[in-house]
């Protein structure tokens, strides 16, 4: 008997993990009515209150959020500082939500790497309808080219370079490669990368995605010592990220 496709998408939405926001903002009554809101329509939300907060949980790879939402006037380091610092590691997306709300701020947070910029005060409904705007984006693959340090890929053309010089990689290698910079910060499992670069389920004990993570490894240090670097996550998967002094 064939399932109806409304229910095959219930399904699936009610397996996908919620959604993760983070907020930065050192107005804790004002993250704690964002949060609430938020959490209403469904999302994970969690909320720190200096820059030095934002930073410490992207380091945490088991609370690594899908979205900031962050302040640029707070204590324990400048917004765009932190936004700055985010940037040489993570792709992960940002919104700007602040006072400083006429055109030049706006210029300099997109600059900085924000992907949008919310002046305030904000209708609640305005930053969820951006929020979610996010989250079709996130869940659509990430950016179409990723950008990481000098490694530019081109997906279109399924290339990839590092400072101008071309990778020469395999088709599975040039996929497996794609999620991990599309995704850049966050641990991608084992069965997701093996979908998504050889579109096949992994058996139990199949180690075909760790041989192409260590020939993808070798290719990309080989091009240069400061290329992003895949890390494994014990139990969990692997990650990608700019090794530190690399290029933003």
């Amino acid at each position: 008997m064939s399932i109806p496709s409304r229910f095959k998408t219930q399904t699936v939405a009610a397996l996908r993990p919620p959604f993760r926001v983070l907020i930065a903002d050192d107005d804790e009554e004002l993250c704690a009515l964002l949060a609430d809101f938020l959490r209403l329509e469904g999302f994970a939300v969690d909320a720190v209150h200096d820059g030095d907060g934002v930073l410490r949980r992207l380091a945490a790879l088991d609370a690594c959020p899908d979205l900031l939402i962050l302040d640029i006037a707070m204590p324990g380091g400048d917004g765009l500082q932190t936004l700055r610092e985010l940037r040489l590691h993570h792709q992960l997306p940002v919104i700007i939500l602040s006072a400083r709300g006429d055109a030049e701020d706006r210029a300099t947070g997109l600059e900085y790497g924000a992907d949008d910029y919310l002046g305030k005060p904000c209708l609640p409904r305005e930053l969820l309808a951006r929020v979610r705007a996010m989250q079709r984006r996130q869940l659509s693959g990430g950016p179409e080219n990723p950008v990481l340090g000098g490694l530019r890929i081109h997906a279109a053309a399924c290339r990839a370079d590092i400072d101008g010089r071309d990778l020469r990689l395999t088709a599975a290698e040039f996929k497996l490669l794609l999620i991990l910079a599309r995704q850049a910060g966050r641990v991608i499992g084992k069965s997701e990368l093996m979908q998504a670069s050889l579109g096949r389920e992994a058996a139990r004990f199949d180690r075909t995605i760790d041989v192409h993570v260590s020939r993808l490894r070798r290719k990309l240090l080989q091009a240069s010592p400061l290329a992003p670097v895949i890390e494994a996550v014990r139990g969990a998967g692997y990650l990608m990220h700019v090794p530190d002094g690399a290029a933003a």
